[in-house]
């Protein structure tokens, strides 16, 4: 058994432990086997070497979340946790050969890596492929990984500029009907593009890109008649394409350009009687090659720990 010590410094550690320790009870329901103290900033912790370090990661992840938010929620905690676990190697730590290298440095010293076997597979495919579709089930980081490694392209430069893209199927396309100008109309279908640009960009430079259009956020039938050059492209949420327009999306691929597409193929919200471009590209696209297919499973999910539970209990239901 050993010790480590961690200190919060100037962080209130009730915003780490939780009301009534709540935050700790979530600790000690992943990591039963460690014996947890705590005394006003300090933290200590008894396990084996392979827990400590497990422990410490979280911790320090945990600090870095309360500072730069002011807040954790018990979910959130939970996540930490889950990710930490599932990252925890039990062979040798990887090597940046099998994609697991830091994509990218976002604000706060935060690092961007492929956490999971299938987002390493898309880190790799994308190296090797200029058109990539990252197929699997919600929590599975499909969209997070897929615009880290645009950003990454483009401070790399070896694109110009970032274009993310969504069908806004709830509106039927047109959002004619929503009240205020486009950007208000579209924001909610494009929020979770938002949220992972700010987990890797600050937030002036992110505005300033969007600004001079070097990042563009647009939902799907926007992009018809288009050309796009010298540009990473990410078609999110792809089950919802239909069979024309995941074709006409494609076909916008300019000199330069690399294009990666996410979806969940069992979570389709078209008509009944539109079939899903998606599963029809699964069956006729594979084989060309420089068009790769990663398929995504239950054991990638990073969310809330109950997300797998629920993803197995439904394919048993199916099945």
């Amino acid at each position: 058994m050993k010790e480590i010590q961690i200190s919060l410094g100037e962080t209130d550690p009730l915003l780490i432990l939780g009301p009534n320790n709540v935050n700790l009870n979530v600790l000690k329901e992943y990591f039963p086997e460690v014996r947890f103290m705590s005394r006003g900033s300090e933290f200590r912790m008894h396990a084996s070497e392979a827990l400590l370090n497990q422990l410490e990661s979280v911790m320090q992840k945990i600090i870095q979340e309360v500072e730069r938010h002011g807040h954790i929620s018990v979910q959130r905690v939970g996540e930490i946790a889950e990710q930490v676990k599932v990252d925890a190697p039990a062979t040798p730590a990887a090597t940046p050969e099998d994609g697991s290298e830091v994509l990218v440095y976002g604000p706060n010293h935060l690092k961007v890596t492929a956490r999971t076997q299938g987002q390493k597979d898309m880190v790799l495919s994308a190296k090797e492929n200029d058109i990539v579709f990252c197929i699997g089930p919600a929590g599975t980081g499909k969209t997070y990984t897929a615009v880290a490694l645009a950003v990454q392209a483009l401070k790399e430069k070896e694109v110009r500029r970032i274009v993310l893209v969504r069908p806004a199927v709830e509106a039927g396309e047109s959002l004619g009907f929503l009240p205020g100008d486009l950007k208000e109309k579209i924001d909610p279908y494009l929020r979770p593009l938002y949220d992972a640009l700010g987990d890797m960009i600050p937030a002036e430079k992110l505005n300033l890109y969007m600004e001079k259009n070097i990042i563009e956020i647009v939902p799907l039938a926007y992009m018809r008649g288009r050309t796009l050059n010298q540009s990473f492209i990410i078609l999110d949420e792809a089950q919802n394409a239909t069979e024309a327009q995941l074709k006409m999306f494609l076909t916008r691929m300019g000199n330069g350009s690399r294009i990666m597409v996410t979806g969940d193929e069992t979570q389709t919200d078209l008509p009944k009687n539109q079939k899903s471009g998606l599963v029809q590209a699964k069956q006729i696209l594979r084989g060309i090659k420089g068009i790769g297919f990663v398929q995504l499973q239950p054991s990638d999910v990073l969310r809330h720990r109950l997300i797998r539970k629920i993803l197995k209990a439904y394919e048993e239901a199916e099945a």
